[in-house]
Protein backbone atom coordinates (compact mmCIF):
# COMPACT_ATOMS: atom_id res chain seq x y z
CA UNK A 1 0.00 0.00 0.00
CA UNK A 2 1.02 3.30 -0.88
CA UNK A 3 2.16 6.18 1.38
CA UNK A 4 -0.44 8.12 0.17
CA UNK A 5 -3.25 5.83 0.36
CA UNK A 6 -2.11 4.69 4.06
CA UNK A 7 -2.54 8.42 4.97
CA UNK A 8 -6.21 8.58 3.52
CA UNK A 9 -6.86 5.26 5.37
CA UNK A 10 -5.85 7.04 8.60
CA UNK A 11 -7.38 9.97 8.05
CA UNK A 12 -10.70 8.36 7.30
CA UNK A 13 -10.59 6.75 10.23
CA UNK A 14 -10.32 9.81 12.33
CA UNK A 15 -12.60 12.26 10.63
CA UNK A 16 -11.88 14.60 13.47
CA UNK A 17 -8.29 14.76 13.12
CA UNK A 18 -9.01 15.43 8.95
CA UNK A 19 -11.56 18.33 9.65
CA UNK A 20 -8.44 19.64 11.85
CA UNK A 21 -6.47 19.36 9.71
CA UNK A 22 -8.81 20.73 6.70
CA UNK A 23 -9.39 23.70 9.13
CA UNK A 24 -5.51 24.78 9.61
CA UNK A 25 -4.89 24.12 5.94
CA UNK A 26 -8.11 26.79 5.67
CA UNK A 27 -6.26 28.79 7.72
CA UNK A 28 -3.43 28.86 6.02
CA UNK A 29 -4.69 29.70 2.55
CA UNK A 30 -6.85 32.18 3.86
CA UNK A 31 -3.59 34.17 6.13
CA UNK A 32 -1.97 33.81 2.33
CA UNK A 33 -5.00 35.10 0.47
CA UNK A 34 -4.56 38.60 2.26
CA UNK A 35 -1.44 39.32 1.43
CA UNK A 36 -2.25 39.36 -2.55
CA UNK A 37 -3.43 42.95 -4.10
CA UNK A 38 -6.12 42.14 -6.53
CA UNK A 39 -6.01 45.66 -7.89
CA UNK A 40 -2.00 46.40 -8.37
CA UNK A 41 -1.07 47.87 -11.47
CA UNK A 42 -0.19 44.34 -13.05
CA UNK A 43 -2.70 42.65 -11.72
CA UNK A 44 -2.94 40.52 -8.78
CA UNK A 45 0.14 40.82 -6.92
CA UNK A 46 1.77 40.07 -3.86
CA UNK A 47 2.53 43.09 -1.56
CA UNK A 48 3.95 42.51 2.29
CA UNK A 49 1.09 44.56 3.43
CA UNK A 50 -0.41 43.17 6.92
CA UNK A 51 -3.56 42.18 7.22
CA UNK A 52 -6.20 44.14 9.71
CA UNK A 53 -6.54 42.57 12.91
CA UNK A 54 -10.32 42.22 12.66
CA UNK A 55 -9.25 40.36 9.86
CA UNK A 56 -7.40 37.60 10.95
CA UNK A 57 -10.11 37.19 14.02
CA UNK A 58 -12.24 36.66 11.47
CA UNK A 59 -10.20 34.59 9.66
CA UNK A 60 -8.98 32.25 12.72
CA UNK A 61 -13.15 31.70 13.69
CA UNK A 62 -14.11 30.59 10.57
CA UNK A 63 -10.92 28.35 10.29
CA UNK A 64 -12.09 27.41 14.10
CA UNK A 65 -15.19 26.57 12.99
CA UNK A 66 -14.75 24.33 10.25
CA UNK A 67 -12.79 21.93 12.79
CA UNK A 68 -16.69 20.58 13.70
CA UNK A 69 -18.44 21.09 10.31
CA UNK A 70 -19.60 17.07 10.58
CA UNK A 71 -21.22 17.41 13.69
CA UNK A 72 -22.97 20.54 13.21
CA UNK A 73 -23.04 21.41 9.66
CA UNK A 74 -25.68 24.27 9.60
CA UNK A 75 -24.41 25.74 12.65
CA UNK A 76 -20.90 26.06 11.62
CA UNK A 77 -22.20 27.41 8.28
CA UNK A 78 -24.24 29.79 10.47
CA UNK A 79 -20.92 30.63 12.15
CA UNK A 80 -18.66 31.13 8.57
CA UNK A 81 -21.20 33.44 6.99
CA UNK A 82 -21.59 35.72 9.97
CA UNK A 83 -17.57 36.03 9.63
CA UNK A 84 -17.63 36.45 5.76
CA UNK A 85 -20.43 39.12 5.89
CA UNK A 86 -18.43 41.16 8.50
CA UNK A 87 -15.28 41.17 6.61
CA UNK A 88 -16.72 41.98 3.08
CA UNK A 89 -18.80 44.93 4.99
CA UNK A 90 -15.53 45.79 7.04
CA UNK A 91 -12.57 44.66 5.18
CA UNK A 92 -10.48 47.26 3.03
CA UNK A 93 -8.67 45.26 1.41
CA UNK A 94 -10.75 42.64 1.93
CA UNK A 95 -9.82 39.62 3.15
CA UNK A 96 -10.71 35.71 1.45
CA UNK A 97 -12.64 34.97 4.72
CA UNK A 98 -15.30 34.06 2.29
CA UNK A 99 -13.84 30.65 1.95
CA UNK A 100 -14.62 29.33 5.25
CA UNK A 101 -18.60 29.63 3.99
CA UNK A 102 -17.71 28.08 0.82
CA UNK A 103 -16.59 24.97 2.57
CA UNK A 104 -19.19 25.02 4.85
CA UNK A 105 -22.05 24.98 2.62
CA UNK A 106 -20.13 22.22 0.55
CA UNK A 107 -20.56 20.58 4.05
CA UNK A 108 -24.14 20.84 4.29
CA UNK A 109 -25.29 19.85 0.65
CA UNK A 110 -22.82 16.90 1.34
CA UNK A 111 -24.77 15.70 4.52
CA UNK A 112 -28.35 16.68 3.61
CA UNK A 113 -31.06 16.26 0.90
CA UNK A 114 -31.46 18.11 -2.22
CA UNK A 115 -34.55 20.39 -0.92
CA UNK A 116 -32.29 21.68 1.87
CA UNK A 117 -29.24 22.01 0.29
CA UNK A 118 -31.34 24.38 -2.27
CA UNK A 119 -33.16 26.25 0.26
CA UNK A 120 -29.77 26.96 2.25
CA UNK A 121 -27.85 27.46 -0.67
CA UNK A 122 -29.87 30.30 -1.90
CA UNK A 123 -30.04 31.80 1.16
CA UNK A 124 -26.25 31.93 1.81
CA UNK A 125 -25.56 33.08 -1.87
CA UNK A 126 -28.19 35.90 -1.54
CA UNK A 127 -27.15 37.12 1.58
CA UNK A 128 -23.54 37.12 1.57
CA UNK A 129 -23.93 38.62 -1.93
CA UNK A 130 -26.11 40.84 -1.08
CA UNK A 131 -24.03 42.15 1.69
CA UNK A 132 -21.26 42.51 -0.23
CA UNK A 133 -22.58 44.29 -3.26
CA UNK A 134 -24.82 46.70 -0.81
CA UNK A 135 -22.97 47.36 2.34
CA UNK A 136 -19.00 46.98 1.33
CA UNK A 137 -16.54 49.29 0.14
CA UNK A 138 -16.05 48.09 -3.13
CA UNK A 139 -19.02 48.87 -5.96
CA UNK A 140 -21.35 46.54 -6.51
CA UNK A 141 -20.11 45.64 -9.73
CA UNK A 142 -16.89 44.87 -8.53
CA UNK A 143 -15.32 41.29 -9.59
CA UNK A 144 -14.64 40.04 -5.39
CA UNK A 145 -18.68 40.85 -5.39
CA UNK A 146 -19.35 38.08 -8.08
CA UNK A 147 -16.62 36.06 -7.16
CA UNK A 148 -18.64 35.58 -3.65
CA UNK A 149 -21.84 34.52 -5.80
CA UNK A 150 -19.87 32.00 -7.74
CA UNK A 151 -18.09 30.40 -5.21
CA UNK A 152 -21.04 29.90 -3.54
CA UNK A 153 -22.57 28.27 -5.93
CA UNK A 154 -19.83 25.90 -6.76
CA UNK A 155 -19.79 24.56 -2.93
CA UNK A 156 -23.41 24.08 -3.00
CA UNK A 157 -23.05 22.32 -6.38
CA UNK A 158 -20.16 19.89 -5.47
CA UNK A 159 -21.58 19.27 -2.30
CA UNK A 160 -24.80 17.99 -4.26
CA UNK A 161 -22.89 16.14 -6.53
CA UNK A 162 -20.86 14.26 -4.01
CA UNK A 163 -24.23 13.19 -2.17
CA UNK A 164 -25.78 12.24 -4.71
CA UNK A 165 -22.53 9.62 -5.91
CA UNK A 166 -22.85 8.28 -2.32
CA UNK A 167 -26.25 7.62 -2.61
CA UNK A 168 -25.88 5.98 -5.84
CA UNK A 169 -22.88 4.14 -5.00
CA UNK A 170 -24.67 3.00 -1.65
CA UNK A 171 -28.03 2.13 -3.64
CA UNK A 172 -25.39 -0.24 -5.54
CA UNK A 173 -24.52 -2.17 -2.38
CA UNK A 174 -27.91 -1.99 -1.08
CA UNK A 175 -29.10 -4.14 -4.29
CA UNK A 176 -25.85 -6.06 -4.21
CA UNK A 177 -26.51 -6.89 -0.46
CA UNK A 178 -30.31 -7.62 -1.66
CA UNK A 179 -29.48 -9.86 -4.23
CA UNK A 180 -26.83 -11.86 -2.22
CA UNK A 181 -29.23 -12.26 0.94
CA UNK A 182 -31.78 -13.47 -2.04
CA UNK A 183 -29.37 -15.86 -3.02
CA UNK A 184 -28.93 -17.31 0.19
CA UNK A 185 -32.40 -17.76 0.90
CA UNK A 186 -33.02 -19.40 -2.04
CA UNK A 187 -30.58 -21.56 -1.89
CA UNK A 188 -31.97 -22.47 2.43
CA UNK A 189 -35.47 -22.46 0.17
CA UNK A 190 -34.21 -25.53 -2.30
CA UNK A 191 -32.48 -27.36 1.06
CA UNK A 192 -36.10 -27.40 3.11
CA UNK A 193 -37.37 -28.23 -0.15
CA UNK A 194 -35.20 -31.11 -1.14
CA UNK A 195 -35.30 -32.49 2.35
CA UNK A 196 -39.38 -32.66 2.98
CA UNK A 197 -39.13 -34.70 -0.54
CA UNK A 198 -36.64 -37.03 0.87
CA UNK A 199 -38.48 -36.92 3.94
CA UNK A 200 -41.69 -37.60 1.73
CA UNK A 201 -40.35 -40.60 -0.22
CA UNK A 202 -38.75 -42.33 2.69
CA UNK A 203 -42.24 -42.09 4.47
CA UNK A 204 -44.32 -43.25 1.39
CA UNK A 205 -41.77 -46.31 1.13
CA UNK A 206 -41.06 -47.06 4.61
CA UNK A 207 -44.82 -46.53 6.31
CA UNK A 208 -46.68 -48.90 3.62
CA UNK A 209 -44.46 -52.14 3.71
CA UNK A 210 -43.56 -51.82 7.65
CA UNK A 211 -47.15 -51.72 8.05
CA UNK A 212 -47.83 -54.87 5.64
CA UNK A 213 -44.81 -56.74 7.48
CA UNK A 214 -46.26 -56.07 10.54
CA UNK A 215 -49.80 -57.54 10.00
CA UNK A 216 -48.10 -60.69 7.48
CA UNK A 217 -45.84 -61.22 10.89
CA UNK A 218 -48.79 -61.09 13.29
CA UNK A 219 -50.48 -63.24 11.16
CA UNK A 220 -47.52 -65.92 10.89
CA UNK A 221 -47.34 -65.42 15.03
CA UNK A 222 -51.48 -66.39 14.95
CA UNK A 223 -51.78 -69.17 13.02
CA UNK A 224 -47.80 -70.70 13.30
CA UNK A 225 -48.34 -73.52 15.80
CA UNK A 226 -52.43 -74.44 14.25
CA UNK A 227 -51.98 -73.94 10.39
CA UNK A 228 -48.23 -73.72 9.67
CA UNK A 229 -48.62 -73.57 5.96
CA UNK A 230 -50.45 -70.40 6.36
CA UNK A 231 -47.82 -69.36 8.72
CA UNK A 232 -45.38 -69.99 5.98
CA UNK A 233 -47.04 -67.68 3.11
CA UNK A 234 -47.38 -65.17 5.56
CA UNK A 235 -43.74 -64.96 6.08
CA UNK A 236 -43.42 -65.36 2.67
CA UNK A 237 -45.28 -61.99 1.78
CA UNK A 238 -43.15 -60.62 5.20
CA UNK A 239 -39.99 -61.54 3.05
CA UNK A 240 -41.13 -60.02 -0.62
CA UNK A 241 -42.82 -57.34 1.08
CA UNK A 242 -39.43 -56.75 2.66
CA UNK A 243 -37.38 -56.55 -0.05
CA UNK A 244 -39.65 -54.23 -1.97
CA UNK A 245 -38.91 -52.06 1.25
CA UNK A 246 -35.65 -52.26 0.66
CA UNK A 247 -35.05 -51.91 -2.61
CA UNK A 248 -36.91 -48.69 -2.81
CA UNK A 249 -34.99 -47.75 -0.50
CA UNK A 250 -32.36 -48.36 -2.55
CA UNK A 251 -33.59 -46.42 -5.32
CA UNK A 252 -34.13 -43.19 -3.13
CA UNK A 253 -30.46 -43.20 -1.33
CA UNK A 254 -29.01 -44.05 -5.10
CA UNK A 255 -31.26 -41.24 -6.28
CA UNK A 256 -29.24 -38.79 -3.46
CA UNK A 257 -25.94 -40.77 -4.38
CA UNK A 258 -26.33 -39.63 -8.13
CA UNK A 259 -27.56 -36.31 -8.11
CA UNK A 260 -24.87 -34.64 -10.24
CA UNK A 261 -25.08 -37.94 -12.67
CA UNK A 262 -27.27 -35.94 -16.01
CA UNK A 263 -28.63 -39.74 -16.81
CA UNK A 264 -29.66 -40.41 -12.97
CA UNK A 265 -33.50 -40.86 -12.82
CA UNK A 266 -35.28 -37.91 -11.61
CA UNK A 267 -37.92 -39.62 -9.31
CA UNK A 268 -36.80 -43.18 -7.36
CA UNK A 269 -41.11 -44.33 -7.17
CA UNK A 270 -42.95 -46.32 -9.50
CA UNK A 271 -46.58 -44.97 -11.30
CA UNK A 272 -49.64 -46.36 -11.96
CA UNK A 273 -48.41 -48.93 -14.21
CA UNK A 274 -47.66 -50.99 -10.82
CA UNK A 275 -51.12 -50.17 -9.13
CA UNK A 276 -51.75 -54.23 -9.49
CA UNK A 277 -49.16 -54.72 -8.05
CA UNK A 278 -49.48 -52.26 -5.23
CA UNK A 279 -53.29 -53.84 -5.07
CA UNK A 280 -51.96 -57.24 -4.76
CA UNK A 281 -49.84 -56.79 -1.73
CA UNK A 282 -52.73 -55.38 0.36
CA UNK A 283 -54.95 -58.07 -0.61
CA UNK A 284 -52.17 -60.24 0.58
CA UNK A 285 -52.48 -58.66 3.74
CA UNK A 286 -56.25 -59.27 4.11
CA UNK A 287 -57.63 -56.06 3.03
CA UNK A 288 -59.89 -56.75 -0.21
CA UNK A 289 -59.65 -53.70 -2.93
CA UNK A 290 -61.75 -52.57 -5.90
CA UNK A 291 -60.00 -51.16 -8.84
CA UNK A 292 -61.95 -49.22 -11.66
CA UNK A 293 -59.73 -47.41 -13.79
CA UNK A 294 -60.70 -45.41 -17.10
CA UNK A 295 -57.76 -43.67 -17.64
CA UNK A 296 -56.31 -45.93 -20.63
CA UNK A 297 -54.10 -44.44 -22.61
CA UNK A 298 -53.12 -41.23 -20.61
CA UNK A 299 -49.46 -40.40 -20.44
CA UNK A 300 -48.70 -38.70 -17.14
CA UNK A 301 -45.75 -36.36 -16.52
CA UNK A 302 -43.65 -38.54 -13.67
CA UNK A 303 -44.23 -36.08 -11.18
CA UNK A 304 -48.29 -36.39 -11.46
CA UNK A 305 -47.56 -40.35 -12.19
CA UNK A 306 -45.56 -40.79 -8.48
CA UNK A 307 -48.15 -38.36 -6.46
CA UNK A 308 -51.33 -40.48 -8.23
CA UNK A 309 -49.49 -43.88 -7.12
CA UNK A 310 -48.10 -42.51 -3.64
CA UNK A 311 -51.48 -41.07 -2.74
CA UNK A 312 -53.15 -44.36 -3.55
CA UNK A 313 -50.19 -46.44 -1.31
CA UNK A 314 -50.56 -43.88 1.38
CA UNK A 315 -54.65 -44.23 1.59
CA UNK A 316 -54.40 -47.34 1.23
CA UNK A 317 -52.27 -48.12 4.16
CA UNK A 318 -53.93 -45.74 6.63
CA UNK A 319 -56.92 -47.91 5.54
CA UNK A 320 -55.56 -50.83 6.90
CA UNK A 321 -53.95 -49.51 9.59
CA UNK A 322 -56.86 -47.28 10.46
CA UNK A 323 -60.28 -48.65 9.54
CA UNK A 324 -60.56 -52.46 11.14
CA UNK A 325 -60.37 -56.03 10.01
CA UNK A 326 -63.75 -55.88 8.19
CA UNK A 327 -63.11 -52.94 5.78
CA UNK A 328 -63.08 -52.58 2.09
CA UNK A 329 -61.38 -50.41 -0.25
CA UNK A 330 -62.78 -48.95 -3.50
CA UNK A 331 -60.06 -47.62 -5.99
CA UNK A 332 -60.93 -45.14 -9.15
CA UNK A 333 -58.79 -43.25 -11.53
CA UNK A 334 -60.46 -41.27 -14.10
CA UNK A 335 -59.50 -39.13 -17.02
CA UNK A 336 -61.84 -36.09 -16.64
CA UNK A 337 -60.94 -33.20 -19.04
CA UNK A 338 -57.23 -32.24 -18.49
CA UNK A 339 -57.12 -33.76 -15.28
CA UNK A 340 -57.19 -37.31 -13.63
CA UNK A 341 -58.71 -37.94 -10.43
CA UNK A 342 -58.26 -40.68 -8.16
CA UNK A 343 -60.47 -41.63 -5.25
CA UNK A 344 -59.77 -44.06 -2.50
CA UNK A 345 -62.76 -45.03 -0.46
CA UNK A 346 -63.49 -47.36 2.74
CA UNK A 347 -66.40 -48.89 4.24
CA UNK A 348 -64.62 -48.85 7.79
CA UNK A 349 -65.26 -48.28 11.40
CA UNK A 350 -62.26 -47.87 13.08
CA UNK A 351 -60.44 -45.42 15.30
CA UNK A 352 -60.72 -42.75 12.59
CA UNK A 353 -57.27 -41.47 13.21
CA UNK A 354 -57.09 -40.06 9.27
CA UNK A 355 -55.66 -36.49 9.98
CA UNK A 356 -52.42 -37.22 9.21
CA UNK A 357 -51.16 -38.11 12.04
CA UNK A 358 -51.22 -41.58 14.43
CA UNK A 359 -52.74 -41.26 18.13
CA UNK A 360 -49.50 -40.64 19.50
CA UNK A 361 -48.64 -37.72 16.98
CA UNK A 362 -45.66 -39.57 15.23
CA UNK A 363 -47.46 -39.94 11.92
CA UNK A 364 -47.60 -37.64 8.17
CA UNK A 365 -49.80 -39.57 6.13
CA UNK A 366 -52.44 -36.86 4.75
CA UNK A 367 -50.12 -34.40 5.19
CA UNK A 368 -47.57 -36.06 2.86
CA UNK A 369 -50.97 -36.37 0.93
CA UNK A 370 -51.44 -32.60 0.64
CA UNK A 371 -47.89 -31.40 0.02
CA UNK A 372 -47.39 -34.15 -3.34
CA UNK A 373 -50.49 -32.59 -4.48
CA UNK A 374 -49.91 -29.34 -4.26
CA UNK A 375 -46.62 -29.89 -5.71
CA UNK A 376 -48.41 -30.40 -9.04
CA UNK A 377 -50.36 -27.94 -8.66
CA UNK A 378 -53.61 -30.53 -7.84
CA UNK A 379 -56.14 -30.43 -5.20
CA UNK A 380 -56.92 -32.68 -2.67
CA UNK A 381 -60.23 -33.34 -0.33
CA UNK A 382 -60.06 -36.05 2.07
CA UNK A 383 -62.47 -36.64 5.32
CA UNK A 384 -65.38 -38.77 6.78
CA UNK A 385 -67.82 -40.40 4.56
CA UNK A 386 -71.82 -40.31 5.66
CA UNK A 387 -72.54 -43.76 6.89
CA UNK A 388 -69.25 -44.43 7.77
CA UNK A 389 -65.98 -45.04 6.23
CA UNK A 390 -63.42 -42.31 4.76
CA UNK A 391 -63.09 -40.78 1.43
CA UNK A 392 -60.00 -39.79 -0.09
CA UNK A 393 -60.15 -37.70 -3.50
CA UNK A 394 -57.15 -35.88 -5.64
CA UNK A 395 -57.37 -33.89 -8.67
CA UNK A 396 -54.01 -34.20 -10.42
CA UNK A 397 -53.07 -32.54 -13.78
CA UNK A 398 -52.58 -34.66 -16.77
CA UNK A 399 -49.98 -31.90 -18.61
CA UNK A 400 -48.13 -29.04 -16.37
CA UNK A 401 -48.68 -25.40 -16.79
CA UNK A 402 -45.35 -25.46 -19.19
CA UNK A 403 -46.26 -27.83 -21.50
CA UNK A 404 -50.47 -26.19 -21.50
CA UNK A 405 -49.19 -22.72 -22.74
CA UNK A 406 -47.18 -24.55 -25.56
CA UNK A 407 -49.93 -26.32 -26.92
CA UNK A 408 -51.28 -25.02 -30.08
CA UNK A 409 -54.55 -23.98 -29.84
Amino acid sequence: MSTLARARCTLGAHPSALDTALAAGVLVCMVAGSFADPHGPEGVTWSLRTPAVLSLVLMAVGAAALAFRRRAPLVVLGVTGSVSVVESITGDPRAPVVMSAVIALYTVAASTDRPTTWRVGLLTMTVLTGAAMLFGPLPWYAQENLAVFAWTGIGASAGDAVRSRRAFVQAIRDRAEKAERTREEEARRRVAEERLRIARDLHDVVAHHIALVNVQAGVASHVMDKRPDQAKEALAHVRAASRSALDELRATVGLLRQSGDPEAPTEPAPGLDRLDELVGTFHHAGLPVEVARADQGTELPAAVDLAAYRIIQEALTNVRKHAGRQAKAEVSVVRVGPNIEVTVLDDGTGDGARDGAAPDGGGHGLLGMRERVTAVRGTLTTGPRYGGGFRVHAILPVRSRTEAAEDPV
